[in-house]
């Protein structure tokens, strides 16, 4: 009988502790703070290793997120929405660029600033884009002899 109790409290606590981490995680997942800022649209060649999310930065500091992707039927690329911060003005002749964080590190978006007096207004599109760059395929050609 007081075997019986002791699996019942350790299975109970077991339980406790999975609704615990499971409470966790859907606080942490649906902890989306409200969107402020203003949007930028991208369309690039290809966005490997991009997802919803995924930084933007600017001198490598954080200035915001993918907010969403999706293909354009009509050129089939991939049409991004950059959520960016109210505080980060960027001239009109920025442009962005798809980059790694080295060879194993993750994929984030970037943004090189032009020197445009005028700048973007929310909603604008952001014409000069770089996709993500496929190594293997630059390694294969290079091993190739450039072919």
């Amino acid at each position: 009988m007081a075997q019986n109790r002791t699996e019942l409290a350790v299975g109970a606590a077991v339980l406790l502790l999975a609704g615990g981490f499971l409470a966790y995680t859907m606080g942490a997942v649906g902890s989306n703070p409200a969107r402020s800022g203003y949007e930028l649209n991208a369309r690039f060649r290809s966005v490997d290793g991009v997802r919803v999310g995924t930084d933007v930065r600017l001198a490598g500091v954080k200035i915001g997120t993918v907010a969403s992707i999706d293909l354009d039927p009509q050129s089939f690329q991939a049409d991004t929405i950059l959520n960016l911060r109210e505080d980060v003005i960027l001239p009109d002749d920025s442009s962005a660029v798809i980059t790694t964080e080295g060879l194993l590190g993750g994929t984030y978006v970037e943004i090189q600033p032009g020197g445009s007096p005028f700048n973007y207004e929310p909603g604008a599109d952001i014409f000069e884009t770089q996709g993500t760059i496929n190594v293997i395929s630059l390694l294969a050609k290079f091993v190739s002899g450039g072919e």
